[in-house]
């Protein structure tokens, strides 16, 4: 099984609490500013809506997909939306599996060793350490010792551009972008800048 991140940059933006009406615009500035992968939680409002839209609009450009997936059948129901991404926020194999029947790429949510291996015995592509913030780099760091290296890791949870490039040092290969990239009622404008940011966050520590 191949465990590279499917994506030019290993940055996931999360969209939580986004509108049908409002979801096109803030993808397109995202795409402009150079991510590659999106997340619709599926706690948004009429999500099913935003993922078709995003889907057919822009699913040529990037990875897109629902974020909080909780059930096999909601990993159904945004594989039939054209979906290409579930992200969780927890371990459960029922998804996981689903998912990848559906040829779904999975960013799937643990806190402990345990959570993260079980993750990869049911089939998970990539791990998403979650509330990173809680758990801080050291953490990373020390988890990141005992994962197979190819794994991709993501830190998700209170990342922002200042403390991007700590989680990347501590091991992690990315990270999901959630409240300090976008808030629900935000300006198009608001989310463009704050992608920037974090792109240039990305860059600058690979360069």
């Amino acid at each position: 099984m191949s465990m590279t991140w499917p994506t030019r940059i290993p940055l996931v933006a999360i969209l939580r609490g986004i509108r049908p009406d409002e979801a096109l615009a803030h993808v397109h500035v995202l795409i402009d500013a150079g991510f590659d992968a999106i997340e619709i939680p599926l706690n948004s409002p009429d999500w099913h809506r935003s993922i078709a839209d995003a889907v057919r609009e822009y699913g040529a450009q990037a990875l897109i997909g629902a974020g909080t997936v909780l059930t096999a059948d909601d990993a159904d129901r945004v594989a039939d939306l054209g979906g290409r991404l579930i992200v969780t926020p927890n371990t459960d194999a029922a998804v996981i599996g689903r998912s990848r029947e559906r040829g779904l790429y999975t960013a799937i949510g643990f806190a402990t060793p345990s959570e993260a291996f079980a993750a990869l015995r049911a089939g998970a592509q990539s791990l998403k350490l979650f509330p990173s913030s809680a758990f801080g780099p050291a953490y990373v760091k020390a988890i990141r010792a005992v994962l197979p290296p190819e794994v991709p890791l993501l830190a998700v949870g209170g990342v922002t551009p200042e403390n991007l490039g700590a989680f990347l040092d501590a091991g992690c290969q990315g990270a999901g972008l959630g409240g300090d990239l976008y808030k629900p009622g935000q300006s198009p404008e608001q989310t463009h800048r704050r992608a920037d940011a974090f792109i240039q966050a990305y860059r600058q520590h690979h360069a």
